[in-house]
């Protein structure tokens, strides 16, 4: 009984590392190669091998090494490259405007 809950939620971690991938890969796909060498990261085609192979492995080789070697790069793309392509790209998190702007324009506190 417990060994089946444990595969669970291997299974559990599995899905949301191939999940992960997948999306790493769709926004790899979506960003510009322009944005790439103006954030100075590798090539866009670097990152759509890079995870393609690792979407493939999630999918196709259950070797746990390979598997984490994966996730490392998934989250690699996550942490450093995505936010630097976003930065490039002027989708710096909000869309326009200062954070204190409201549905109207600027909220100056009542001045």
């Amino acid at each position: 009984m417990l060994r089946a809950g444990f595969s669970d939620v291997l299974l559990l971690i599995y899905m949301a590392m191939l999940v992960m991938a997948a999306v790493a890969l769709v926004m790899a796909a979506i960003a510009r190669e322009d944005a790439y060498r103006a954030a100075n990261k590798q090539n866009k085609m670097f990152w759509l091998i890079l995870l393609g192979i690792t979407v493939a492995v999630n999918l196709l080789v259950p070797i746990m090494f390979l598997q984490i070697a994966g996730l490392i790069a998934t989250i690699v793309f996550f942490v450093d490259v995505r936010p630097a392509l976003r930065a490039v790209s002027g989708g710096g998190g909000r869309r326009g405007g200062s954070s204190s702007d409201g549905p109207y324009g600027p909220y100056n506190g009542g001045r």
